[in-house]
């Protein structure tokens, strides 16, 4: 199946033209008729946004690659399972991100996050003078080793952070899901989503302290 997940998605970057169905009548219209088109525009729709997912999930683009494979055979496997009413684009994230998790654990492989991605809401003002610093794209030559071992220190206590915290600020940060999909990706609470954000930040600001970054 993983090659026929290629050849699908080679067929649906040719494509120019997709349809007006929203992914739950393509995911519903694979389910009941097969339509390998149906399942080729869902793979389209989806390829860039939850391989970079994965790719940040991981910090490996080939690992990234086999995961996202892994993770349209299981739609393609468990498409009976889809609880129709439920929007896809959630549903699709427990699955990418329980694929991620079972690589890992068969893997043992080590995990760094990129922290050059732009941090949206309530939290980036949280962050503060952290995230300005971390999202410096061309420091000025006295400040480049600084900012390079700054940074790295940052994505150490990212990588650090409990897989559970780690997790939730993936997809809400990097991701952009609402707090009602992360906690339906995640089967938690919304208050446990925010929770467990907050954590992250407290984290992140323990390192500008460390780091004596200006508040």
């Amino acid at each position: 199946m993983n090659g026929t997940i290629e050849q699908l998605r080679f067929s649906a970057s040719q494509t120019g033209c997709p349809s007006e169905r929203t992914d739950e009548e393509l995911l519903l219209e694979y389910r009941s008729s097969g339509d390998s088109e149906a399942f080729e525009e869902l793979v389209h729709r989806y390829e860039k946004e939850l391989f970079g997912y994965l790719r940040r999930y991981l910090g490996d683009a080939e690992a990234a690659e086999d995961v996202f494979q892994q993770t349209f055979l299981q739609v393609h496997l468990k498409c009976e399972q889809f609880d129709p009413g439920r929007p896809v684009r959630p549903w699709l994230y427990t699955v990418a991100t329980n694929q991620a998790i079972d690589f890992q654990r068969r893997n043992r492989r080590h995990r760094m996050v990129s922290l050059d991605q732009q941090l949206g809401g309530s939290m980036k003002r949280e962050a503060g003078a952290l995230v300005e610093m971390i999202e410096s794209q061309e420091p000025g030559p006295a400040e480049d080793a600084e900012l390079h071992e700054i940074r790295n220190r940052v994505r150490r206590a990212v990588d650090t952070l409990p897989e559970q915290v780690r997790q939730v600020v993936m997809l809400v940060y990097f991701q952009g899901l609402k707090y009602r999909e992360a906690a339906d990706v995640l089967d938690i609470p919304v208050g446990t989503v925010k929770s467990r954000l907050h954590a992250a930040v407290g984290k992140l600001h323990e390192t500008a302290t460390r780091t004596h970054l200006p508040k």
